[in-house]
């Protein structure tokens, strides 16, 4: 149509540009756009779908086999209906495809001048629900342990408490403690992923000694019986001022620490110094590296992701995906690559996000 045409040259947008399938009907419900998304989700070719009635090029039911077009009915019905919000219909065969409608009138309680029909796959949202089933196998898979050993330890206490030794119930105690602080972190990751990934992580800045908290993390690491030697600590003497959440900052050192001493082997360096982001604001970098095997290079890609994990030597495969969460919210930026001894190294840089008032 001129008018569709005429549209497209002033946008310079052709409808096979759209990532999603358009389907446009006319005022007799004839079709008369049909692009190459439509025609890859349908399977239906462009030619033979221009020119037919939208039902008949769309013979889409719901999941109780209605229908659609019979319920819907966008050239009749009510003239206040403006479309159909989204749902999960079939197609012939059974393929399920995600579809909403818009009904163009000429004035507000006219009749339907155009019928736009959106299609998309449903790939997207069935990655979504496995992903969202993968966390909740892993979730119970990790909290059934601990929480097992807890209720074990607990009933064992209270059942037989005079049999035992003051050293028995001590040693007893201690491990309910520790699982019960493995339970508190698994909780917290997942209240960190579903904030990262409804953008509500909140940042409370404060002014942080990167230097200082490197340093506290690594003698936390010596007093729990890591020799000192294991570290080296480089760390260049003027750092700028850096505003950053002490508390997520803490995490993610703690997180990368963590890996290298874990994961990683031989003596694990710290690098602190002063750095320029993506966009060329002054910032801090970080630099975590060790000695030991380092990650293969078909699996950089997929470091931070939900789920990776480097080895077979336990945890949840969440940390690093929330360590990326918490430097982009800053609006730093982590990268991983292989150190010069061999093994993995973690680099991130955070700007400096000086308040307004310092400005």
């Amino acid at each position: 149509m001129p008018e569709l045409s005429g549209q497209r040259e002033a946008l310079g947008l052709h409808p096979d540009d759209l990532p999603d399938g358009l389907v446009v009907a006319d005022r007799t419900g004839r079709v008369i756009c049909f692009n190459a998304e439509a025609e890859r989700i349908t399977g239906t070719a462009q030619a033979e779908a221009l020119g037919r009635p939208v039902q008949v090029v769309l013979p889409l039911e719901d999941l109780d086999g209605c229908r659609w077009w019979r319920m819907t009915d966008p050239y009749g019905g009510l003239v206040t209906r403006r479309g159909q919000p989204e749902r999960n219909l079939l197609l012939p065969g059974g393929r399920e495809v995600l579809v909403s409608a818009r009904y163009v009138r000429t004035c507000p309680k006219g009749p339907v001048h155009r019928l736009v029909v959106t299609l998309r796959g449903t790939e997207a949202r069935r990655r979504n629900e496995r992903s969202h089933a993968e966390l909740i196998a892993t979730v119970a898979h990790e909290l059934r342990s601990p929480l097992t050993s807890v209720k074990g330890f607990t009933a064992t206490l209270l059942a037989k408490w005079e049999r035992f030794t003051d050293d028995q119930k001590r040693l007893m105690l201690e491990t309910v403690d520790a699982d019960a602080n493995r339970v508190t972190r698994l909780i917290a990751e997942l209240l960190d992923i579903s904030r990262i990934d409804a953008g509500r992580l909140e940042l409370r800045r404060q002014l942080v000694d990167m230097a200082a908290a490197v340093r506290r993390h690594v003698e936390a690491h010596t007093a729990a019986g890591q020799p000192p030697s294991r570290f080296r600590l480089r760390i260049t003497q003027e750092l700028p001022q850096l505003w950053a959440d002490p508390d997520k900052v803490d995490q993610v050192l703690g997180n990368l620490l963590e890996n290298a001493v874990r994961h990683g082997g031989g003596t694990v360096t710290i690098d602190v110094a002063p750095a320029r982001t993506r966009t060329g604001d002054e910032g801090t970098a970080v630099t975590v590296s060790d000695e030991g095997p380092g990650i293969p290079e078909e699996s950089m890609s997929r470091v931070f992701t939900r789920f990776w994990q480097g080895s077979k030597r336990g945890g949840t495969g969440l940390g690093l995906y929330i360590v990326k969460g918490i430097v982009e919210v800053h609006g730093g930026t982590i990268t991983v690559g292989r150190s010069a001894a061999g093994g993995a190294e973690f680099r991130f840089i955070l700007p400096v996000s000086a308040p307004a008032f310092m400005a």
